[in-house]
């Protein structure tokens, strides 16, 4: 079995994936924890060993595992848990993983591993160009160009850090909900700020997409992913789909990658 993770600064995602004959099959099962910058690794492992015995899956049937991760200070938590509890050393995406994405900005190494993710999962589903919108906790824009090159993006700060940001600033605004308004006109301090966040980052999104459409071109799809992917994106005028799944579909087509170029070597002798 392939274990994956997405770890960002909010939350971590694991997916698990049957192997066969070192490649992974359909997607079997998904988990969402919160990401604790002081959890153990014992914590970790306990966890998430819990979660897969819960589906009836011994730890021992994991013999692969991939990690994207934007918390840097975590990483070594994370190789220790997977070393100690899996018996297995977890491939990161990072400089020298053959993920098959060409990146095409001033400075390969900085971009984040989810954004990788995200692309290598949008062209291989969707094709390009390709506009891929991640709602966490950043907003971030991936683009990915018709050849499947990463081109760049853009980062805006996500609805909930500006929800938390009101609060903690203005003494009389109280922390709200995020979701859809029932109208545009607020009548009071929390249909005020609930209309403000929603269509305030509806504007931000598609203000955004489309100066990127204007070049790229007509022919761009836009797809959404990440928590607040489905509160937003029915919204816009021109995200077309939403994938829950994508950073961890990414993960499992850059695993295979990085399998196949392991083996060639090998072949090769």
């Amino acid at each position: 079995m392939l274990l994956t993770l997405n770890v960002n600064n909010t939350n971590t995602v694991i997916a698990l994936y049957p192997l066969t004959d070192g490649n992974p099959g359909e997607l079997r099962m998904t988990w969402r924890i919160s990401t604790r910058h002081q959890q153990t690794a014992d914590e970790y492992g306990i966890l998430i060993r819990n979660l897969l015995q819960g589906e009836g899956v011994d730890s021992a049937a994991i013999t692969g595992i991939i990690i994207a991760s934007v918390v840097p200070p975590i990483d070594w938590i994370l190789r220790q848990f997977c070393e100690r509890y899996f018996k297995q050393k977890p491939v990161f995406i990072e400089p020298g993983v053959k993920t098959g994405l060409p990146i095409l900005t001033d400075n390969p190494s900085e971009v984040g591993a989810d954004r990788v993710a995200n692309c290598v999962g949008a062209f291989e589903k969707y094709g390009g160009p390709c506009i891929v919108v991640d709602f966490g906790t950043a907003t971030n824009f991936d683009v990915i160009s018709r050849k499947g090159e990463f081109l760049g993006g853009a980062i805006a700060p996500g609805l909930n850090i500006s929800a938390e940001a009101l609060f903690a600033r203005a003494a009389r605004l109280p922390r709200v909900e995020i979701k859809k308004p029932a109208k545009v006109i607020g009548t009071n301090t929390v249909d005020n700020l609930q209309i403000g966040l929603f269509y305030g980052h509806i504007g931000l999104v598609d203000s955004i997409l489309a100066r990127m459409i204007a070049e790229l071109g007509d022919d761009t799809v836009c797809v959404a992913t990440g928590g607040l992917a489905n509160l937003i994106a029915g919204e816009s005028k021109f995200i077309k789909h939403v994938d829950d799944t994508l950073t961890l579909e990414g993960l499992r087509i850059i695993y295979e990658r990085q399998s196949r170029a392991q083996k060639k070597p090998a072949a090769g002798r």
